[in-house]
């Protein structure tokens, strides 16, 4: 009896254990991927997917964060974070490289695994600005990045430093390196076609697919610091502004304010600006609004006002991208400018003017000072004495007139020498 229920329990046993190594051999394949887009402008946005996306992977023990990456590059400070985020993840990181430039680059070096499409290219990371201060710390992050995967270290600081001599790259060029290039460097594993051949060279093929997704506060940030869509924004801002000297209803300004701060609070929440370029923006703006409602005239607040929002403007760009924000700063201040003329038809007298100038009010009792030029020269005779000034009759007419200074007695004979206005002046006749 005993016997008996030992095989049954080893049975048992054996059963479970058989059953529990089926499970763990099946566990890689049953394990998915999790797919993150590295498209566009690298920007904070980007960073937090990025971070979220590893944080998921290890949560799911995924199989391999896959990069799908096709970037011109874009803040260094969030490619770094990305780079971060990818060298600390414990799944295992995969890259397809479509065009990785710039921070672009520095993404792509943190993955374990790299393949490159066919008129694909990597490299050109040269900071702006240029400094030997931004130089040798960017180089600094290439280095280390290349050196954790075995990867050729000076090659990767000539991807930031132009007076790095490699066979790959003419003299004081920025290094970028094709596909061939980066494959016969060891920066590549294979040249492939297209993404699906990606996972099939590393294996994936098949594995449950994740892709990572934005949230809906980082696609309006990544939408609204889009050069077109922020170009957009500072035209409407500066509309209202000009709409609102016009008419001084507040309601243009409201609406050119909230343009404003969209704008500048998606730059923020993009990482390309900061808190206190956002204060100087509102400096500006509140001299402006100042200038139109509180002490009109005098253009100093106005004038200020409107060059530290133009500064403003072009620093929540961010220095990398500097180009970009005067050809977006430009393309607003001509859009408004003629949308502005255009509306003037239809909008009412300037305001803003009004309040400037005073307004003539004629009623009907109200009554111009004669013309006496027609008595110049006339002959009469001072009724009162005039002293200087006093009353004369010339003809008919009774006229207030003024001597030169002297003083004339009653009844003397006068002639007028000259009219000025209302004043008419005499002497004595002779």
């Amino acid at each position: 009896m005993i016997v008996r229920r030992l095989v049954a329990l080893s049975c048992l046993v054996a059963g479970a254990l058989s059953a529990w190594a089926q499970l763990v051999s099946a566990a890689p394949s049953a394990r998915g991927i999790v797919v993150v887009e590295i498209h566009g402008t690298i920007d904070a946005g980007m960073a937090h997917l990025v971070t979220r996306a590893v944080a998921e992977a290890t949560a799911q023990h995924a199989r391999a964060i896959v990069l799908d990456v096709n970037t011109f590059g874009g803040l260094v400070s969030s490619g770094t974070e990305i780079r971060d985020a990818l060298l600390g993840s414990e799944v295992p990181v995969d890259a397809y490289v479509a065009r990785a430039w710039s921070a672009g680059a520095l993404v792509t070096l943190a993955a374990s695994r790299i393949v490159i499409s066919a008129a694909g290219t990597i490299g050109d990371a040269q900071p702006i600005p240029k400094t030997a201060k931004t130089v040798s710390a960017l180089r600094g992050e290439f280095e280390v990045t290349a050196k954790r995967f075995h990867r050729d270290s000076r090659l990767a600081a000539a991807m930031v430093d132009a007076t790095v001599e490699t066979k790959y790259k003419d003299h004081d060029m920025i290094l970028t390196l094709t596909a061939d290039k980066a494959r016969e460097a060891g920066f590549s594993e294979a040249t492939v076609q297209n993404f699906d051949a990606a996972l099939a060279h590393f294996g994936l093929t098949g594995a449950p697919r994740t892709d990572a997704a934005y949230t809906v506060a980082e696609q309006i940030a990544r939408f609204a610091t889009d050069p077109t869509v922020s170009g957009f924004l500072l035209t409407l801002g500066f509309l209202g502004l000009l709409i609102e000297l016009q008419t001084l209803h507040g309601i243009a300004g409201a609406i050119g304010v909230a343009s404003l701060a969209l704008f500048f609070g998606t730059h923020v929440y993009a990482g390309f600006s900061n808190g206190l370029i956002v204060a100087l923006a509102l400096v500006g703006v509140l001299l402006i609004l100042f200038e139109l409602h509180v002490l009109p005239g005098h253009g100093i607040a106005g004038t200020l006002g409107a060059l530290i929002l133009v500064a403003s403007v072009l620093l929540a760009f961010g220095i990398s991208f500097f180009v970009g924000a005067l050809q977006a700063l430009a393309i607003a201040i001509v859009l408004s400018t003629v949308i502005f003329a255009l509306l003037l038809r239809v909008l009412p007298e300037n305001a803003f003017v009004k309040r400037l100038t005073f307004a003539g009010m004629q009623g009907p009792d109200y009554v111009a000072s004669l013309d006496h030029r027609h008595l110049l020269g006339a002959k009469g005779t001072a009724l009162s004495f005039l002293r200087p000034a006093g009353v004369a009759t010339f003809g008919d007419v009774r006229a207030d007139v003024l001597t030169e200074g002297d003083f004339v007695p009653a009844g003397t004979p006068i002639r007028v020498t000259r009219v000025e206005g209302a004043r008419i002046f005499v002497r004595p006749e002779p």
